[in-house]
């Protein structure tokens, strides 16, 4: 039986190791956590994600997971509404879903066929032409046929068999902080901008925070240094009004915040012999680019590629995978530009468009 293992268990780890199970593969996950990933923002699942969902049988859980939000709504700083754009009743083919749901539904489907092990991490990998030796940070050495980064923006995989994040990863100028809220928020997603900064409120179950605001790289970041990621926030939001001094003053006792630079990942190949990247780790467009319903299309694909060529697999998924990728990259300043204007004037002539467009609704 071939062998693989997944390094990450977020969106893509899962999909890929279910459709690897269904081939015949014998498959391990390994997870840097010591649980599921319980974080994030809503995301969509729709495209061709949504017909990996039905072939995975997983639509009816992802339909009892979703967030129910009717309407974005952009508010002044006295919270008063400027644009209310009523968002599409859910269709047959597409659900928004909070992404650590998505996770838990993914990894659910394939825990029966897959090895997981949680808090641990790939500290070496040394492949040949029979496969790869890889080494744990607490688990004993082991061998496998083949090994797959699925895990994230940070991905170690990349880093062990490519060379290090900087050479293909790039800032966007934006950050991001994300966190539960854990308060009822009504329907609507409440939008509340300043030049160069975004307050989000979702609804979903318990409702989530995002901040996202412009800036330029932090020097010695470390996106596990939650302390740090506070402060940043803290200082990037200082004065600004509406309910943000409240919202700041839960960041602050926040147990479960997400920060990060938003970033693309761009590489000339997504795999190195034996080793092979998915998801984020591989063509990551955060926040702009529909990640997870392309990380479960990829997922598919890649499974499909490898029971079909386990020699040239990485090589037909990249060229098959690309041409839905690829696109994304090319519309991210102008999404980044629609979420955060960067002036007044810039903000101004977005809330004009939005207006326009609750009209036509």
């Amino acid at each position: 039986m071939t062998a693989v293992l997944i390094s990450g268990a977020g969106v893509a780890g899962p999909t890929l190791a279910y459709w690897l199970a269904r081939y015949g593969f014998g498959v391990t996950i390994v997870e840097r956590g010591a649980g599921p990933h319980s974080s994030g923002n809503p995301v969509d699942v729709r495209g061709p994600a949504w017909a990996v969902a039905e072939r995975m049988g997983i639509v009816g859980r992802l339909r009892a997971a979703a967030t129910r939000a009717t309407a974005m709504r952009l508010v002044d700083a006295e919270g008063r509404s400027v644009a209310r754009i009523p968002m599409p009743a859910t269709r047959g083919d597409e659900v928004e879903v909070p992404r650590g749901d998505l996770a838990a539904v993914l990894l659910d489907a394939a825990r029966d066929d897959a090895e997981v092990i949680w808090n641990d991490t790939i500290t070496a990998l040394a492949p040949d032409a029979g496969g790869v030796d890889v080494s744990f940070e607490r688990a004993a050495p082991r061998r496998f046929d083949q090994v797959v980064g699925a895990d994230g923006l940070h991905s170690t995989v990349r880093r062990l068999a490519f060379g290090p994040e900087r050479d293909f990863v790039g800032h966007l100028g934006l950050h991001v902080a994300t966190l539960p809220l854990g308060t009822d928020e009504g329907t609507d997603v409440l939008l509340h901008n300043t030049p160069g900064r975004l307050v989000s409120i979702h609804p979903a179950r318990g409702a989530a925070l995002a901040f996202i605001f412009r800036s330029a790289p932090v020097p010695g970041f470390d996106h596990r240094d939650q302390t740090r990621h506070k402060e940043i926030v803290t200082r990037a939001y200082a004065g600004s009004r509406w309910r943000v001094p409240e919202l700041l003053d839960r960041l602050a006792g926040a147990d479960d915040l997400y920060f990060d630079a938003v970033s693309e990942v761009r590489l000339d190949s997504w795999s190195r012999g034996r080793i092979g990247l998915l998801g984020d780790a591989a063509s990551c467009v955060s926040l702009f680019g529909d990640g997870s319903s392309l990380a479960m299309a990829g997922a598919e694909t890649l499974a499909a590629a490898l029971a079909a060529d386990p020699d040239r697999g990485f090589a037909r998924y990249e060229a098959a995978h690309r041409r839905l990728v690829d696109p994304k990259h090319h519309r991210v300043t102008r999404t980044a530009g629609l979420l955060v204007p960067k002036t007044r004037l810039g903000l101004g002539a977005r809330d004009l468009a939005a207006r326009g467009l609750a009209a036509c609704r």
